[in-house]
C-alpha cells in the first residue's frame, strides 16, 4: 500500500490558481502559482498542482477552492435552466420583490440584471400545500411529466422545482424529483428543499435557480478534475470547499453545487482563524485582494460573521455564507476614465489578457501596472523570477490612457490609482465595521492574496488600524485555510412560533430530526462517529421584525436564557433591546466531522538567522507617507530574523507577493513566520 504523506489544496482565482502541498511527515511545504485557464479551468488546476512536485499517489486529501459556480452566474454562463411550480405562479421568479437594490433607488438609468430562465421556460402545475403542510390539492404527477418534457423540448437543461410551502411539506417536491429524474435521466433537476427548508418562497424558488443554473457546468468541471487526478494515481479524499467554511466530498458538491459558490473566499478567512488561535488574536478583519477582487470579512472573539443569504447581482441565495464584502478591486482591476473622473475597476483584465505589463495585448492600464511604475514591483522579480514584466509598456499605458487626460505626471497618475483603490476599500471595511458598531482600531487586519500585503498598509494607514498582519505566503493563504478545514454541513427549518419552554422543548425533536440528517451525510461522508460534532441554533426576532439573530442553543438553556442571549446579542448589533416577545422563525443544526490537520505553522521560524543577509538590495519607489519617491531598501523575507523591527520604507519581498511598508511604520517578523506591520 502506497504511503501517504501529502495533503494538497488548490485555489482558483481570477488570474491565478494557488496551490500548495504539506507534507506531512517532513513538515515542508510548496507553494506555487499557475495562470487561471478561463476556456478550460481543470487545465489550470492540473498545472499548478503538477507545480508542487508532490505525488499524487502519496497524497491522502486534495482540498479545492472554485469560483466557477458563481463566475458562470456573474457572466450568465450557466445552463440553459426552467422551473416548474405551482399553477397560477409562474411569475414569482420574475416580480421577485418588485423592489429596487439600495444604491439604485435613484438611478433613472438602473437596468435590472438578465434574468437565469426565460418566461417561456417556466411551467406551473396543478397542486398545493398549505403553509401548515396540509395538502389541499394533490399533485398532478401527469401534468409534471409533461412540464419536463416541454421543457425539455424547448432546449432546457436544467430545471428548478419549487412548490408553495414545501419547507413545511418536502411530499411533492420529492415527488416531482422521483418523475422528472426517472422520466428524463439527461436532465438535470434542483428542487429547493434540497438547498432551503424556510419560507419566502421568491427566495427559496431563486436559490433553487441558481443551483439548477450552474449544476451542469460545475457537476462536469467536478468530475472532468477528479478523473484527470485519478488517472494520475491520487485515490484519496477529494473535497470541496463550502461558502460557510468547512469543506465536502465532491458527491456532495454534485448534489447542492450552490453551496460552492464563495468558496475560494471562504478558504482564506478559515485560515485567518487559524492565525488568530495560534497568536492569541481574536478580533480580525481578513483582508484578501486577488487579481480580480477584495474580499473582506470580520471576526469577532475568534468567529467569522455569518448569514444565511447572500446575494449575487439582486439575486437571493438562501445558503449559509461567511458575511464577505466584496468589491472588484485587485491587482488586474482596470483604471479607467469616467467623465474626467478616473476610476478604478470594477471590470478587470483578468488572467487573459491580463495587465499592459504581462504583453499579451492589452491596453488598459490595471493596478498592477500602477505599481510597477511607483516601484514597489520590480519587471524581473514577479512570481519569483518566473515570469518577466515589461515596464516600459506599464509607463506608456498609464501615461497616455490616465496621466495626460488628468493633466498629470505618470506618477502622480499611478499614485492616485491606488488613492481611488483604498477609497473604494475604505468604504467596504466600514460596512462591516462602523455600520455594525464595531471599532475597526481594534482590530487587526490579516492581509493576503498577491495584492494584499502591498495595499493593507496603506489601509491601516488611512483607518488607524494597530496593525497589518501578513502570513507567510500570502498568495496562498486562501489553499492553506482549505487545509485547515473540516467537513462541514448545515441544516435548517422555519418553524415560526413563540418562544416559550414549551415551544423550547418541542424545538429538541425538530432539532433532533435535523441533526440525524446532518449525521447521516456525515456518514456517508465516513466520517468516524466520535469524529461528528454538532451545534444547534434558533434564529429568533422580535415579534413584528422581518430580520433574525441567530442564537446558539445549548443543553441547559430554558426560555430565559434563550431570551437574555436574543436581546443581549440585538443590545450589541443594533445598539437597543426591546420589551417585546421574541419569536422562533428558524431551527438549525451544522454538523462537523473533525479531519486531522497540518501540525506545523505555514511560516514556523528559527531565529538563528543572519539579518544583515536578509537586506538585498534597494530601489526608488513612492513612499504614500510623505507623498514622494525615495529609497526602500529591499529585504528577503525568507531571510528575516524573527523580532527585529524593521523600519520603513521598506519593500519585503517573496516569491508571490511583496509587501510594502511606508516611512512611518515598522515591520517585526514574529517566531511563527507572519509579519506584523505596525
Amino acid at each position: 500500500m502506497t504511503e501517504r504523506k501529502y495533503r494538497l489544496a488548490v485555489d482558483i482565482g481570477g488570474t491565478f490558481v494557488d496551490a500548495i502541498s504539506y507534507n506531512e511527515q517532513s513538515g515542508e511545504i510548496t507553494v506555487r502559482k499557475a495562470p487561471t485557464t478561463p476556456a478550460a479551468p481543470a487545465d489550470g488546476v492540473i498545472t499548478a498542482t503538477q507545480a508542487t512536485e508532490a505525488s499524487l499517489e502519496e497524497a491522502s486529501v486534495y482540498t479545492h477552492g472554485t469560483t466557477l459556480g458563481l463566475n458562470a452566474i456573474l457572466e450568465r454562463k450557466g445552463a440553459v435552466t426552467g422551473i416548474i411550480t405551482n399553477a397560477g405562479f409562474r411569475d414569482i421568479f420574475e416580480i421577485a420583490r418588485g423592489d429596487l437594490p439600495s444604491g439604485s433607488k435613484y438611478d433613472f438609468q438602473y437596468r435590472r440584471p438578465e434574468l437565469l430562465v426565460k418566461r417561456r421556460h417556466t411551467v406551473g402545475v396543478p397542486g398545493r400545500i398549505d403553509h401548515r403542510g396540509k395538502v389541499v390539492t394533490d399533485l398532478d404527477r401527469q401534468a409534471v411529466v409533461e412540464a419536463g418534457r416541454l421543457l425539455s423540448d424547448r432546449g432546457v437543461e436544467s430545471v428548478a422545482v419549487c412548490f408553495l410551502h414545501s419547507y413545511a411539506n418536502t411530499e411533492h417536491e420529492e415527488a416531482a424529483k422521483s418523475l422528472l429524474t426517472s422520466a428524463f435521466p439527461d436532465l438535470s433537476v434542483s428542487v429547493s428543499i434540497d438547498l432551503v427548508r424556510e419560507y419566502h418562497e421568491y427566495e427559496r424558488t431563486s436559490t433553487a435557480v441558481a443551483d439548477a443554473y450552474i449544476r451542469p457546468i460545475l457537476g462536469k468541471y467536478l468530475t472532468d478534475l477528479e478523473e484527470r487526478l485519478r488517472a494520475r494515481g491520487f485515490d484519496g479524499s477529494f473535497l470541496i470547499m463550502r461558502s460557510a467554511g468547512g469543506a465536502m466530498t465532491s458527491e456532495i458538491a454534485r448534489v447542492s453545487p450552490l453551496l460552492t459558490v464563495f468558496s475560494g473566499p471562504a478558504g482564506g478567512i478559515a485560515g485567518t482563524i487559524s492565525l488568530g488561535e495560534s497568536t492569541g488574536r481574536s478580533s480580525l478583519i481578513s483582508f484578501d485582494v486577488g487579481g480580480t477582487s477584495l474580499d473582506a470579512c470580520v471576526i469577532v472573539d475568534g468567529a467569522p460573521t455569518e448569514v444565511y443569504e447572500a446575494e449575487i447581482e439582486a439575486l437571493p441565495i438562501r445558503i449559509p455564507v461567511f458575511d464577505i464584502r466584496t468589491i472588484g478591486a485587485g491587482g488586474g482591476s482596470i483604471a479607467w476614465m469616467d467623465k474626467g473622473l478616473l476610476r478604478v475597476g470594477p471590470h478587470s483584465a483578468g488572467a487573459v489578457p491580463g495587465p499592459i505589463c504581462y504583453g499579451r495585448g492589452n491596453t488598459e492600464p490595471t493596478v498592477t501596472d500602477a505599481a510597477l511604475c511607483l516601484g514597489y514591483l520590480a519587471a524581473d522579480e514577479f512570481l519569483g523570477g518566473e515570469m518577466s514584466l515589461d515596464r516600459e509598456a506599464a509607463v506608456r499605458g498609464v501615461t497616455e490612457k490616465l496621466a495626460e487626460p488628468l493633466g498629470m505626471s505618470t506618477e502622480r497618475a499611478a499614485a492616485s490609482v491606488f488613492d481611488v483603490l483604498l477609497a473604494r476599500t475604505v468604504g467596504a471595511i466600514r460596512e462591516i465595521t462602523v455600520e455594525r458598531g464595531l471599532d475597526p482600531r481594534e482590530f487587526s487586519l490579516v492581509a493576503f492574496g498577491g495584492a494584499g500585503p502591498m495595499l493593507a498598509p496603506l489601509l491601516a494607514r488611512e483607518m488607524e488600524l494597530p496593525e497589518v498582519v501578513v502570513p507567510a505566503a500570502p498568495a496562498v493563504f486562501s489553499a492553506w485555510g482549505m487545509l485547515m478545514s473540516d467537513l462541514e454541513y448545515d441544516v435548517g427549518q422555519t418553524v415560526l412560533t413563540m418562544l416559550d419552554d414549551a415551544t423550547l422543548a418541542q424545538m429538541q425533536g425538530v432539532l433532533a430530526q435535523l441533526e440525524s440528517e446532518a449525521d447521516g451525510v456525515l456518514a456517508a461522508q465516513s466520517v468516524p462517529p466520535e469524529n461528528r460534532v454538532f451545534m444547534r441554533h434558533l434564529d429568533l426576532r422580535y415579534n413584528g421584525q422581518e430580520h433574525t439573530l441567530s442564537v446558539e442553543l445549548e443543553e441547559a438553556d430554558d426560555q430565559e436564557s434563550v431570551a437574555a442571549k436574543f436581546h443581549q446579542q440585538h443590545l450589541e448589533r443594533y445598539g437597543h433591546k426591546l420589551n417585546e416577545e421574541v419569536q422562533i422563525l428558524t431551527a438549525r443544526v451544522r454538523g462537523v466531522g473533525l479531519l486531522d490537520k497540518p501540525s506545523r505553522h505555514l511560516g514556523d521560524q528559527s531565529s538563528g538567522i543572519d539579518q544583515t543577509a536578509s537586506r538585498v538590495g534597494e530601489r526608488h519607489a513612492f513612499d504614500f507617507a510623505t507623498r514622494e519617491r525615495r529609497v526602500f531598501p529591499i529585504y528577503e523575507r525568507s531571510l528575516l530574523q524573527p523580532e527585529v523591527e524593521i523600519e520603513g520604507p521598506a519593500i519585503i519581498r517573496e516569491p508571490t507577493s511583496v509587501t510594502i511598508v511606508h516611512s512611518d511604520q515598522i515591520a517585526v517578523p514574529d517566531r511563527l513566520g507572519n509579519l506584523v506591520v505596525r
